[in-house]
């Protein structure tokens, strides 16, 4: 069996591909990322990923099936209790997460955490403390923030908890220094979150207010070693692109590459793959949760895909003989569902390499752990201890 020299394993994040068996557990019945949006954005035009197998995974409206795939697919199913970044990531590398992170979506932060990171942060008046939309909460709060020199706090339906600053008036060193403080507090276990996210902002009033690219993620670290540890020891390449160095706390990655948007980070994949390297690019590109899924926006999620799809058009060119390219999703955000939480749904598994011998369905599988499980083969680590998955490399040869 061949090993490939490199693999560019790429997250769609949020591209659910249709419900989970065990959806009504996490109250999604019905969830359907893609189908939902390839029904109600007509016509969703993606050639690539139709080629590579993805309207094989099941009937989509609008989006005929491939007599010939160039690549091979399957659905796979998440085990981990949980439907988010972190359990999603993580699984993929070997590590479910059995314990679902605290969420405060109902209730807001309890009055003791709040209180002591209102001292942690020179005794800002914290404001805010409910589960809201990003930019909603900017347009709430944001002028009171700035004027009275308070500081705003929230969370979603993910397990996070969320401090904006502006860039002009708090700074960016400032900002960072108080999550660095709230990511200290939550990590005791009534409190414990899987992210304290910066939030930092440009503007002055109300309607101007923007959001800029430097976000920053402080995530609890793997409770385990994941493959990207074994990899990175072994002396392999593991470049994370994204917010994959985020949401691994940088263990295992040997480079990160932070992006600004979903366009930004395949292009940046583009320029790994014209590069020397050996090893893993593991890439995840956000805009498609972050800008559209939680924000219920089915036409701005249908043309997020269009613009991948186009991008990965110039990728599929750029790989070289001995590349596998691996195409996923962390779990599913549907935007015409109710809410504005991820869905439990299955995600996608396209794999492509010019070396297949043949294209076409694979079995579907009951955790995202075959992906660490098959890269971990090809680069003839082993899987650390306490990690889960099969390889399936051998059928992807």
């Amino acid at each position: 069996m061949r090993s490939y020299q490199r693999i560019f394993l790429i997250v769609i994040d949020s591209l659910g591909i249709s419900g989970a068996p065990n959806a009504a557990c996490f109250h999604d019945e019905g969830a359907d990322t893609l189908g939902h949006i390839a029904q109600r954005h007509v016509p969703l035009h993606i050639p690539n990923l139709c080629r590579l197998g993805i309207a094989n995974l099941r009937c989509l409206p609008q989006l005929p099936m491939v007599q010939e795939t160039l690549g091979c697919y399957a659905r796979l199913l998440e085990v981990s209790a949980g439907k988010d970044t972190m359990s999603g990531h993580w699984e993929m590398m070997g590590l479910p997460v059995r314990t679902p992170f605290r969420t405060f979506t109902d209730t807001g932060f309890p009055h003791e955490l709040i209180a002591a990171l209102s001292k942690c942060c020179d005794d800002r008046r914290i404001i805010g403390n409910k589960a809201a939309s990003g930019t909603e909460i900017l347009d709430e709060l944001g002028e009171q923030e700035i004027r009275n020199g308070d500081l705003i706090v929230y969370t979603s339906a993910d397990s996070v908890l969320q401090i904006c600053g502006n860039e002009e008036t708090m700074g960016l060193d400032t900002l960072y220094r108080y999550c660095e403080a709230a990511r200290a507090l939550t990590m005791k276990d009534e409190w414990r979150v899987g992210r304290v996210i910066a939030r930092p902002y440009r503007g002055m009033r109300r309607g101007e207010f923007v959001r800029t690219a430097n976000r920053h993620d402080y995530a609890i670290r793997p409770y385990g070693r994941t493959v990207l540890d074994e990899l990175s020891e072994n002396g392999y390449d593991v470049i994370g692109v994204g917010k994959i160095s985020d949401i691994f706390s940088g263990q295992g990655i040997t480079k990160s590459i932070r992006s600004a948007s979903s366009v930004e980070g395949m292009k940046q994949t583009i320029r790994c793959a014209q590069e020397h390297f050996h090893g893993l690019c593991f890439v995840n590109l956000v805009d498609f949760d972050a800008l559209w899924g939680h924000r219920r926006n089915v036409e701005g999620y249908g043309k997020e895909i269009e613009k991948f799809d186009r991008n990965l058009g110039v990728l599929l060119e750029e790989l070289r003989e001995d590349d596998l390219l691996i195409l996923t999703a962390d779990h599913g955000n549907d935007p015409t569902y109710s809410g504005t939480d991820h869905t439990r749904e299955y995600v996608p598994f396209l794999a492509y390499s010019k070396t297949m011998k043949e294209g076409g369905p694979l079995e579907n599988e009951d955790t995202f752990s075959v992906i660490g499980a098959s890269v971990a083969d090809n680069f003839d680590v082993k899987m650390p201890e306490e990690t889960i998955g099969h390889s399936i490399l051998e059928k992807l040869c």
